[in-house]
């Protein structure tokens, strides 16, 4: 008999539900903060103040740079709330329009769960035998499809639920940014840090809270069939990526189409600002901010969360911990992301309380710090709950055997992820980053126009690719040699830990973004708009960061499915050198590239409609270059929807039809090498797309912001150097914010998929192998 956990099954019951509680409620504090920003003209300059209690901190009490310049401050504050209700208003409608046709895929996605999974016993209802136990019965596969069915539509909406919060916050929070800008760039970096903590936050605990009350639910019906029970709650991380990808490919190709379009007539050949409210596509531009960058993002980190989670406690369920119902050495996934809430809330406090904010130059430190005082405290709280919530010594299922594993391994799994996450995160920076050498070299080739500037973005892209790739594979060595596949999981929860942390920082760069647009647009001091540049600089590098952390965690946690699909398809053995499995491989290699195309060409083509117009516009409404007339932004919006919502389709089918055709059509093993192949390719090109994407918009910042002597030599904006440097930023977009990012949910969704209907597979598919 093995030992129990420390820790008894009574307190895991409460701890849990309690930390998701306390982040849900820590949230909330945070956006109480954050809502004592006015944005009305009716209130006076002190409407801006944040509370008493920061008084002389962060910028607090200084003057307004309106009563040194003598602008009305009213009118000010009236411009800003009328530019966020519209950005708002943008996003919320294109959001409910997504959501519709988003919910009748979701409705008919669930039946085929329900009738595929049914089918396996032929839709009995008499309980079986186990699959790993046989002298046990279990509950019948028709009550695995209809709790997978359950299960895979609370992750939808959780998934869906965290894009649209996520939205909400960050429209509610662009403009009090803006307005807090006025008195000290430390002041707008702390109302858009709080922001993003209130959906870092509000995510993680919602997720975690929807997912144990979920398993506890279901326990009800399934009693002791641990095994059954965790087969079934995978549907939860299966719906939650699906979503994620049509988040994050929809509001990727929006935000994508109006920022090519509004650069490219706007910058190169009007010569205006970025932001200018002479632009017609500016409104499109910063609603897709918040649609793509936080909702998609929101959505992505959610369900790799959900899939990490999944994936462990299915290995768990056919391990010691599921053989002697041991609650919390079972629930070890849920402990650790507990524990993350926690350490993140302590985090937070050192960018919002512990420290101030007085100079430019110490956002970006700041934010930075963010990561490793989250990484530093959390390796202590990972010792801590593996201690208390394993036993000493204990077995994981290994392909057909049982591994004896000691705590200690299975800390060092966790602890491997977690600092993996943080290499990852600091190289991403690196490249990235207008800070350091390789992207001032990218800027550097813009004075021989932009081919040169293609080329040195696209090396560095594939040169970033080599350290995470290291970081990634002792990762999986490590984890997989101390706890099999059950080790990859939990490495991939431990760099997942600190999601809300991680968010914040992420949702923080296109909050301080629409900053930035809203102040130029509202004309406000030319001050004002060189503070939230310098927020929005430093956001930028830690978007890159955290699509790195999203890739880095895909890789692991796609890894980990794929070894809970082979354990469940009775499949022990992946031979690369028999053809069903060469073929997989080679087909799945591919499909990243087909995917890619598919979102880029999207961008493509609903740049162009918006390209045009923006010079139709430009052309045929008098005044509009002077300033006199308004353009019409509606049309942009309208332009930017319609191609969103229509192009978003293809790649979605492609992703979640792919499994379904190859497991019923060619059988696991065929299935298992599409698996591996779409892994080992995807993870490459969607380092290098999003690394690319970061480091030529980041040299075109560089160049704007003139700070160096080498900066000023090439600039300034306007200029041929510039120029270059926006064409290469343009190419870049779709890179970084489309299909980059999408290619992570495309190796985690087919994973999950697969694992998923992995009982139909082995029972009814490789149809076409069986009558060859």
């Amino acid at each position: 008999m093995v030992a129990s956990a420390f820790l008894p099954e009574l307190w895991t019951e409460i701890l849990i539900p309690v930390c998701a509680v306390v982040g849900i409620v820590f949230s909330l504090f945070q956006w109480f903060i954050v809502s004592r920003v006015r944005v009305s003209a009716d209130q006076g300059p002190s409407s801006s103040s944040s509370g008493g209690s920061n008084n002389g901190k962060n910028g607090y009490g200084d003057y307004l740079i309106e009563e040194e310049e003598g602008v009305n401050e009213q009118s000010v504050v009236a411009k800003c709330a009328e530019i966020q209700t519209a950005i708002s208003e943008g996003a919320t409608s294109f959001l409910f329009t997504e959501y519709r046709y988003v919910g009748v895929f979701m409705v008919i996605f669930a039946a085929i769960i329900f009738v595929f999974l049914g089918s396996v016993e032929g839709f009995s209802t008499e309980n079986k035998p186990c699959t790993y136990d046989e002298t046990k019965t279990c509950k019948p596969a028709l009550a695995t499809a209809a709790f997978s069915t359950v299960a895979f539509i609370l992750g939808a909406v959780t998934s869906v639920l965290s894009g649209f919060l996520g939205m909400k916050i960050a429209t509610y929070a662009n403009a009090r940014t803006t307005l807090e800008a006025r008195k000290g760039v430390g002041k707008a970096f702390i109302v858009a840090f709080r922001s993003g903590a209130v959906m870092g936050f509000l995510l993680a605990a919602s997720g975690l809270l929807v997912l144990y009350v979920t398993i506890n639910v279901f326990k009800i019906y399934y009693g002791e069939d641990w095994e059954g029970l965790f087969e079934a709650i995978t549907g939860y991380g299966l719906g939650g990526s699906s979503m994620a990808l049509f988040g994050r490919v929809g509001g990727g190709i929006y935000t994508k189409a109006a920022d090519v379009g509004a650069d490219l007539v706007g910058k190169i050949e009007r010569n205006i600002p970025e932001d200018d409210p002479r632009n017609p596509a500016v409104i499109a531009d910063n609603v897709g901010d918040n649609v793509g960058d936080i909702a998609g993002m929101g959505s992505d980190l959610f369900g790799s969360y959900a899939e990490a989670s999944c994936a462990a406690l299915v290995v768990a369920s056919i391990s010691s911990f599921g053989i002697n119902h041991d609650f919390t050495a079972m629930c070890y996934p849920l402990l650790i992301s507990s524990m993350g809430i926690l350490v993140c809330l302590i985090t937070t406090l050192f960018a919002t309380d512990f420290f101030e904010i007085k100079a430019v130059k110490e956002i970006e430190p700041a934010l930075k710090n963010q990561l490793i005082i989250s990484t530093v405290i959390m390796t202590v709280g990972i010792a801590i709950v593996s201690y208390v919530g394993l036993p000493s010594s204990f077995t994981i299922f290994n392909f057909g055997a049982q591994k004896v594993v000691k705590n200690w391994q299975l800390f060092l799994c966790v602890c491997v992820g977690l600092w993996a996450g943080l290499i990852i995160g600091f190289v991403t920076e690196y490249y990235t980053s207008n800070a350091y050498s390789p992207v001032q070299d990218v800027a550097d080739s813009c004075r021989t126009g932009a081919a040169t500037n293609v080329i040195f973005g696209l090396a560095l892209g594939y040169k970033s690719v080599i350290i995470p790739i290291f970081a990634i594979a002792v990762s999986i060595f490590v984890s997989f040699s101390f706890a099999a596949m059950y080790g990859v999981a939990v490495a991939a929860l431990g760099m997942l830990s600190t999601i809300a942390t991680g968010l914040a920082i992420d949702a923080y760069g296109p909050i301080s973004d629409n900053a930035g647009g809203i102040a130029e647009m509202a004309g406000m001091s030319h001050r004002i708009r060189e503070r939230t540049d310098a927020l929005d600089a430093a956001g930028n590098t830690t978007a890159a960061i955290g699509k790195g952390f999203a890739i880095g965690s895909a890789a692991l946690v796609s890894l980990a499915l794929f070894g809970a699909f082979v354990s469940r398809a009775g499949v022990h053995t992946v031979d690369v050198l028999t053809p069903k499995v060469i073929i997989g491989l080679l087909v799945g290699a591919m499909l990243p590239y087909w995917f890619s195309a598919m979102t880029m060409k999207s961008v493509g083509s609903a740049a162009l409609k918006m390209v045009e117009e923006v010079r139709r516009q430009f052309n045929t409404i008098p005044g509009l270059m002077e300033g006199t007339a308004k353009p019409d932004y509606a049309t942009c919006v309208k332009i930017s929807t319609d191609a969103s919502i229509k192009e978003m389709i293809p790649p979605g089918c492609l992703v979640m039809l792919t499994p379904l055709i190859v497991g019923f059509f060619f059988g696991v093993e065929t299935l298992s090498g599409v698996l591996a192949g779409s892994l080992v390719s995807g993870v490459q090109i969607a380092i290098s797309a999003s690394n690319t994407g970061g480091a030529w918009d980041n040299a075109k910042k560089y160049i704007e912001a003139g700070v160096s002597e080498h900066a000023k030599s090439l600039g300034p904006k306007g200029s041929e150097p510039h120029k270059a440097a926006v064409i290469g930023d343009t190419i870049g977009d779709p890179l970084k914010d489309t299909s980059g990012p999408s290619l992570n949910i495309l190796i985690k969704l087919m994973a999950v998929e697969s694992l998923v209907f992995a009982p139909f597979f082995a029972t009814h598919g490789g149809i076409l192998f069986k009558y060859l």
